[in-house]
């Protein structure tokens, strides 16, 4: 990916000592304001803006440091692209952002409840055996016809 490769062009400067603390320190990759200011052509100024607006969250190390991970540069990806691109201002950048994340949500629920059919397909298609006399499209068993039926009566 064209960052990683940007990422150790910019990041090569330090020593390679250094390079092995500051990886045995981390787990995850992380990189600093000005790393990432220098990756994208823009000024921190625009990085502490977009914190400030919300589109931003990027961690903090215990110098209280803002530290971005892979997920933070890739969502800096999609805000650049979106107001360079597209001309999309920050309140609609917003927007988006939220509307792709209620859409990841949407589709992860989506799944789950495909594969909970998939794991119980046996069942539904045993009860659409003893319920395919009824030509409704929609078979209710009889069982809770009657109590509905019931119920209905004595509430009457």
């Amino acid at each position: 990916m064209f960052v990683n490769r940007r990422l150790k062009f910019l990041l090569s400067g330090q020593s390679q000592t250094a390079n092995r603390k500051l990886q045995m320190k981390r787990k995850i990759k992380t990189y600093t304001i000005s790393a990432v200011a220098e990756l994208f052509e823009i000024h921190p100024q625009t990085l502490r803006l977009y914190e400030r607006e919300g589109l931003l969250k990027p961690s903090r190390s215990d110098g209280n440091t803002r530290l971005y991970e892979d997920s933070d540069i890739e969502r800096l990806e999609i805000i650049l692209s979106l107001t360079r691109d597209l001309g999309v201002n920050l309140a609609g950048v917003e927007i988006i952002l939220n509307m792709r994340e209620k859409m990841n949500q949407m589709q992860s629920e989506f799944e789950r409840f495909f594969e909970y059919l998939q794991t119980h397909a046996d069942e539904f298609a045993s009860q659409s055996k003893i319920l395919s006399d009824s030509e409704a499209l929609i078979p209710i068993s009889r069982v809770g016809v009657l109590k509905f039926s019931r119920q209905i009566n004595e509430d009457e």
